[in-house]
């Protein structure tokens, strides 16, 4: 009897490597920003550099509330750097799943060997989520650890509410590349797609921060659906945080359907 979800299994066996880089990365980003917060946050020196800034800047980059500890720890790594790291991993990960895949002919070899094109699918985008699930989490324990060393003051519930939204708004990158390779083949266009949301999400969101006719924008981006209202501050907002999953789920369902009615060309 073969093992059950082979394709899963495989995706993980075979990135266990990189992810255990990008689990680095995360690591050395927290450690090198969050224990600065006392000395240029916590005694007022960051509020002030920020008061001296234009506030148009100040509202495009979301630093208003960069004085606390949640704001800094939302303005240099769930909205900036973290967000920049799992978007550029999850997007990689998605575009290579099925077109990468494909253009290096394996595709073609393990449907030939009998796995389906529906599992294929499903078990590559679980792949995914686990790999980002897995650094979200462990991005949440060290924010945990060094909550007192920093004088961060972060609820340890909001921290769990931040990582919803920030695996949520970095999966659903990840899944549109995922979508795009699978609907067109060619990993460089699942790559490009994935790119694409995910920097017209945080322009959209510095637009509508600095122009009051542009609120509407904020509708169509993904990054003010995680980070409009600051999770680590008021929690997440549970519109926004639908509307990132439903549109992950959808565009899983939809690599699913693409993948099974396409022809596969190595």
């Amino acid at each position: 009897m073969s093992k059950p979800l082979p394709v899963f299994r495989r995706a993980l066996r075979e990135s266990w490597r990189g992810l255990i880089g990008w689990t680095l990365g995360v690591a050395a980003v927290l450690f090198m920003y969050l224990p600065l917060f006392p000395s240029i946050g916590g005694n007022g020196q960051m509020q002030q550099i920020i008061e001296s800034l234009p506030p148009e800047l100040v509202n495009a980059l979301g630093y208003d509330q960069i004085g606390t500890g949640a704001g800094y720890a939302q303005g240099t790594f769930y909205g900036l750097i973290g967000f920049l790291l799992l978007t550029i991993a999850s997007i990689g990960w998605g575009a290579g799943a099925i077109a990468g895949a494909e253009e290096s002919s394996r595709l073609e070899l393990d449907l030939a060997h009998g796995i389906g094109r529906v599992p294929y699918a499903l078990e590559m985008a679980a792949a995914m989520l686990v790999r980002l699930v897995w650094l979200g989490l462990f991005a949440a324990v060290v924010v945990l650890a060094l909550n007192d060393s920093a004088e961060l003051e972060i609820e340890a519930t909001r921290i769990l509410d931040a990582t919803v939204v920030f695996v949520g708004v970095t999966m659903l990158a990840g899944s549109l590349a995922l979508f795009v390779g699978a609907l067109t083949g060619r990993r460089g266009r699942g790559v490009a797609a994935g790119a694409g949301i995910a920097v017209v999400g945080y322009a959209f969101n510095a637009i509508a921060n600095q122009v009051e006719d542009a609120e509407w924008l904020r509708f169509l981006s993904p990054y003010s659906w995680a980070f409009h209202q600051p999770p680590l501050l008021d929690g997440f907002d549970p519109v926004g945080c639908i509307a990132l999953w439903g549109c992950t789920a959808v565009l899983i369902a939809g690599t699913a359907v693409v993948l099974r009615g396409r022809d596969i060309v190595g």
